[in-house]
């Protein structure tokens, strides 16, 4: 009987610290003054944000889930019949729309909204998303590599079908980077579908290797390895701020861009707090956070002087940016991926 006794004992201590365990290991659902947030947001950046909100408002605690898109997105669509989280933020738009067909986002126009570029502002109303921020397509050219092989400085996309740039050049891989789909999904929309494909067979031709990092390409023309690396521009102006022998080309047809924006997730407890979190989010003061890393800002005019990499910023990067539609866009990924990789993929760098 003592043994028995020992041994439920033994199972009931068992079953409360596996049961605490699990709590620990899953965000709590909210209440009132309470909110749990899913970022898709660099960890330093997202200090800066946690800290400026407790500061405004000390009464509403955030529970932080911090990860990359990919696992955020897995991680919301294995809840979606049971959320845990009560907003989404910082979070690749392609990605929400995907999000917002299954009807995961309670509508909020967040006040302050008008501010706001349109290109960042849902056509629905209300708003099931608003963007924040967001990043854009450039080229990248080593002035020094360039002046070695006699290269012109490329102005358009075009450009860089030229024969002479053959093997000088790198790209982001699409499958893998969001960079590297934003370039090619801007090029079907600006040249429509059976031009871009045809663009992309001869640009091609040109390519020395395809990256798995959208920063890469640029990294790699900024240490002479490759002299033209198709990138983003904020990457080549922390470069060039660092000395980096570089020159950031904006091409005439127009770039592609990718946005970050945030949600309130349908079934949340606590949407008082969660649209005052919305609210500030597009406030001035969230903006100009966003500015010290973010190529371009749902806000026009919002920068950070005091950056020293803002200088070689390209001033034209906003008004180039194509008018990009991002419905079209999440609905097409998939099929463009696979058949971006069925021809290109050969030159897809291995994966480390």
């Amino acid at each position: 009987m003592y043994k028995f006794s020992q041994f439920l004992k033994a199972r009931v201590l068992t079953r409360l610290v596996l049961l605490a365990w699990a709590m620990a290991l899953t965000p709590a659902i909210s209440s009132a003054g309470e909110l749990t947030i899913y970022a898709a947001m660099d960890a330093d950046k997202l200090k800066l944000i946690g800290n400026a909100f407790n500061k405004k408002y000390p009464d509403i605690q955030v529970n932080w889930v911090r990860d990359s898109t990919g696992i955020i997105h897995a991680r919301l669509m294995a809840e979606k019949d049971n959320p845990r989280a009560d907003v989404l933020y910082a979070m690749a738009g392609t990605s929400m729309l995907s999000m917002d067909a299954l009807g995961m986002f309670d509508p909020y126009t967040p006040k302050g909204v008008e501010k706001l570029d349109q290109r960042y502002r849902d056509k629905q109303s209300p708003a099931h998303w608003t963007g924040i921020y967001g990043w854009a397509g450039a080229i990248c050219m080593n002035t020094i590599e360039a002046k070695k092989h006699s290269l012109p400085l490329p102005k358009s996309w075009n450009d860089l079908l030229n024969p002479i740039y053959k093997g000088h050049i790198t790209m982001p891989n699409p499958a893998s980077s969001g960079t590297g789909f934003l370039d090619v999904s801007a090029w079907i929309q600006i040249l429509g579908e059976e031009k871009a494909w045809d663009y992309m067979e001869k640009l091609h031709e040109n390519i020395a290797l395809y990256t798995h990092s959208g920063s890469k390409p640029c990294k790699q023309a900024a240490a002479g390895e490759f002299t033209i690396g198709i990138s983003w521009p904020f990457r080549g102006a922390k470069l060039k701020s660092k000395g980096a022998p570089i020159e950031i080309i904006i091409p005439e047809e127009g770039i592609g861009w990718e946005m970050q924006a945030m949600s309130i997730m349908t079934g949340t407890r606590n949407p008082s707090d969660a649209k005052q979190f919305l609210d500030w989010a597009i406030s001035d003061e969230a903006m100009v956070i966003y500015a010290a890393t973010a190529s371009v800002v749902a806000m026009p005019g919002v920068t950070r002087r005091d950056d020293p990499w803002r200088e070689h910023f390209p001033p034209d990067v906003q008004d180039k940016m194509i008018n990009n539609d991002f419905v079209w866009a999440a609905e097409n990924k998939s099929r463009i991926i696979s058949e971006w990789r069925k021809r290109f993929d050969t030159k897809t760098e291995p994966k480390s």
